[in-house]
């Protein structure tokens, strides 16, 4: 099984791009999406798989968050 996290790009050169994942930025390669700046995506083994609507990443950022707050500190 596979979980996901979408991040948001910050900063693209190449094929390379910086993306935040909630406060954490962490490089990953673009080269299989067509991506922007500002754009959401999912990244799997240092690789953009898929570009998401920035709708599609806020339920899926709230649908964490959720999981996160309910477990004990």
């Amino acid at each position: 099984m596979c979980l996901a996290v979408p991040g948001k790009i910050l900063e693209i050169e190449g094929d390379n791009a910086v993306i935040d994942f909630g406060g954490i930025n962490r490089k990953a390669n673009v080269s299989l999406v067509d991506v922007s700046v500002d754009d959401y995506v999912i990244v799997h083994a240092g690789y953009a798989i898929q570009k998401l609507s920035p709708e599609e990443a806020q339920e899926t950022i709230s649908a964490w968050n959720e999981i996160l707050e309910s477990q004990p500190s």
